[in-house]
């Protein structure tokens, strides 16, 4: 499939409701990480709080890439979409409100992740 005057295949996309995903994803993420700073046994908390962490940057970083529609943008979906997963998991395995707000956001981002980036497939 060939598109007009462009050096990538990605221009022409409408990437605006993936973006707000992505940027309510990372949010949710740095908000998570936040409130598990303020937990009783922050220690327990070290690792969801290094997995938001890795989750939010990749989030802004893909928002990033697909505003300025970056010809790298959709092979970072892959990327993005594992660590969001990954996310929701770590965040599942905790009581917390934050916890259950971002597990809920990662799976939701994951999954619009997914359906953007196609075939693409990061093992």
């Amino acid at each position: 499939m060939e598109h007009q005057q462009t050096s990538h295949h990605h221009s022409g996309h409408k990437h605006g409701a993936l973006i707000q995903q992505l940027l309510d994803c990372a949010t949710a993420c740095e908000n998570c990480a936040a409130s598990c700073l303020d937990e009783q046994d922050v220690t327990q908390m070290a690792h969801c709080i290094e997995i938001d962490r890795d989750c939010a940057d990749l989030c802004y970083l893909a928002a990033r890439l697909l505003t300025r529609d970056s010809e790298f943008g959709h092979e970072l979906l892959a990327l993005c979409e594992k660590a969001c997963r990954h996310c929701a998991e770590e965040c599942g395995k905790h009581k917390h409100e934050h916890c259950k707000n971002c597990a809920e956001q990662c799976t939701k981002c994951a999954d619009a992740c997914h359906a953007h980036h196609g075939k693409i497939n990061l093992s």
